[in-house]
């Protein structure tokens, strides 16, 4: 049907009026108004451990409990601000802080963090990826992934991780008066919450949702398993008035390892061989169990451990020995960070019986007569490679070796580094005035080489490449007996030093008559305790004449070298060569050698690598004494070495 003109017209006028009206209804209908009511967006769910509220002060009152929800994020992604008055913590990174007497310190590990930064979740949900499922676990029964994805999200989210908790102490209060304080200053403490809904841990928190952990010796350590962020505290005490200062420590928070580390699995990593008056040397245990030269090469091209020594006299490093930090700044010798290395030296060594590479140390300008702590450690930092935040980059302390100098009489001296008697690093006769450490060297390993070539002319005059039929031994051969005189000559030819004050009952009193490299004689009263013994030539003089004409080191005690070195040669050489030993309690015996005792935990005789420790290379021991003649001399052919 057509309209007219005036139709038209008219139809446009009526409606006009109603549009607003028609407009207005709309707006205010209560149908669409219950379309627009929306259901709340659910939120991603999480750990149950958000005790605080991700909105700065002065904005909208929302409850405590409210979490942002964002289609395209989760809350791993947005991260969230630490509560107020915490310290964040990131993965292997240290917190240095002070903190003063009865104050504490609180810190927060956000673990959500750091699980979504490691595992590449974020980058994954951001682009919709799902790499980590296969196509079975990307689609259900039901068709789709929704649901799938959904549940992965949450299972990482809330897959629990083991985290290291470590600090260590770099500064704490010293005595006002040391001369009236004879103890340190107590420890630190820290709190470590067990729970989300423990953000405070600390003295007057439920002991049921936190660890308590007193640093010892300053350091502490701790790891658990939490899907949580890791809420901690430290607590200073309240230092008495006879301590002035405040603490400092460094603490940190991994998931790989302990940032800070003490290692007391290891009582004897670092072993004490020997010393002297002004010196001490001492090398790690093994540091690796293959004799390859390949192997060993790689070993000696770095010098894994660092090295930390203090007069035991000197309180500054008490409460401190395992902490690194607290090491570095009071430690009185340390060889780290370029600091006392004039006062000791390092190197790669494979001396020992069994030829493993080890890290040697030796000490100079020490005290006599006094007593040391040694601490084995390792600088992380060092040994990470570039990484920002090395893994286990606070360093690792190990237990304290102790060790002393020798009298001040200054006739003992550690020798090293022998051409011929490469084995040798220990103390031996010496007198300052006639020969320097170096020349001293020389003269010992020239004696020993010279006796050595004698019997090398004797050897020689043996068949040793003859047909197995005409060889001496089916199980030892010339070059078994070689080692074995070798090691007993070095042994024998270049004594063993200790001080003559020394009361161990199995050291052997030398040239008790004669004058201190000073002058100086011994004490009347010690004198005449040896007057009976005075025309017996293991009192009156040193192992050798020699040493007595041109070393002139005067009154000292030896290390008797250990019987089983004289037995071995007889068991590896040709008995044509007339070797024999004398037994115990035999002619001969006393004042010439000492039976070697393992169960002890002194060292009771020399051998080639032997020190101060009990663990240091246990040396082959027979089982029995060979039924040899008791001569007192070990008989080279056409030679005689004193024994």
């Amino acid at each position: 049907m057509y309209l007219s003109p005036l139709q038209s017209r008219l139809g446009a006028s009526a409606l006009g009026p109603c549009l607003p009206i028609l407009l207005y209804l709309c707006l205010i209908s209560p149908h669409s108004a219950v379309a627009l009511d929306l259901e709340p967006a659910t939120p991603i769910p999480q750990d149950n451990d958000v005790g605080f509220s991700p909105n700065p002060a002065g904005r909208s009152p929302l409850s405590a409990n409210y979490e942002p929800a964002f289609i395209p994020f989760d809350r791993s992604i947005i991260g969230r601000a630490p509560p107020e008055n915490f310290n964040p913590l990131t993965n292997n990174e240290p917190f240095p802080i002070d903190i003063d007497k009865g104050a504490a310190v609180r810190f927060v590990f956000p673990l959500t963090d750091v699980k979504s930064r490691e595992s590449g979740y974020s980058r994954l949900e951001l682009r919709d990826e799902h790499s980590l499922l296969d196509d079975n676990d990307a689609a259900d029964e039901t068709g789709g992934t929704e649901g799938r994805e959904g549940a992965s999200k949450l299972e990482r989210r809330q897959t629990s991780r083991r985290v290291y908790i470590s600090a260590n102490t770099c500064q704490q209060p010293v005595a006002v008066d040391p001369s009236k304080t004879t103890g340190s200053p107590p420890q630190l403490t820290l709190f470590v919450s067990k729970s989300p809904e423990n953000m405070a841990p600390g003295l007057f928190s439920d002991p049921a949702q936190q660890v308590m952990l007193k640093f010892v010796e300053g350091a502490v350590m701790w790891n658990f398993t939490t899907k949580h962020d890791v809420y901690l505290a430290v607590y200073a005490p309240n230092v008495s008035d006879e301590y002035t200062g405040s603490y400092n420590f460094r603490i940190a928070a991994s998931t790989e390892r302990p940032y800070f580390h003490y290692n007391d699995s290891v009582s004897d990593a670092l072993v004490w061989v020997d010393s002297d008056s002004q010196g001490a040397l001492l090398y790690t245990q093994n540091l690796t169990s293959s004799n390859d030269p390949t192997v060993q090469e790689v070993a000696k091209s770095s010098q894994p451990y660092v090295l930390f020594a203090h007069n035991q006299d000197d309180t500054s490093i008490n409460g401190l020995k395992h902490s690194y930090c607290g090491l570095q700044n009071h430690a009185q010798i340390a060889l780290s960070m370029g600091r006392g290395t004039e006062m000791v030296k390092t190197s790669m060594i494979t001396r020992g019986q069994e030829g493993f590479v080890r890290q040697q140390f030796f000490f100079g300008s020490l005290n006599s007569s006094a007593k040391y702590w040694g601490i084995l450690a390792k600088d992380g930092s060092s040994s990470s490679g570039k990484r920002q935040n090395p893994i286990g980059g606070g360093g690792e302390v190990f237990s304290a070796t102790e060790f002393e100098t020798k009298s001040s009489h200054g006739n003992c001296a550690i020798i090293t580094d022998l051409e011929f008697c490469n084995e040798v690093a220990y103390s031996v006769p010496s007198n300052p005035n006639t020969f320097s450490n170096r020349d001293l060297a020389t003269w010992y390993d020239t004696q020993a080489k010279i006796s050595y070539e004698n019997f090398n002319k004797s050897l020689s005059q043996i068949q040793c490449e003859a047909p197995s039929s005409q060889r001496y031994s089916l199980v030892r051969t010339c070059e078994d007996c070689a080692a074995a005189y070798k090691n007993w000559l070095c042994t024998v030819a270049i004594p063993r030093c200790e001080d003559f004050d020394n009361d161990e009952p199995f050291l052997q009193p030398r040239a008790v008559f004669q004058p201190l490299p000073n002058g100086e004689r011994l004490s009347d009263e010690v004198l005449q305790r040896f007057k009976p013994f005075e025309n017996m030539t293991s009192y009156k003089s040193s192992r050798s004449p020699r040493i007595d004409d041109e070393v002139k080191p005067g009154p000292h005690k030896e290390l008797l070298p250990c019987d089983y070195l004289c037995y071995d040669i007889v068991r590896s050489c040709p008995a044509q060569m007339d070797f024999g030993c004398p037994k115990p309690g035999g002619i001969g015996f006393e004042g010439n050698y000492q039976q070697h005792k393992p169960e002890s935990q002194k060292l009771t005789c020399n051998f080639q690598g032997s020190a101060h420790v009990k663990s240091a290379a246990p040396p082959r021991r027979l089982k029995s004494v060979w039924a040899v003649p008791t001569w007192a001399l070990v008989v080279v052919i056409g030679t005689a070495l004193i024994a």
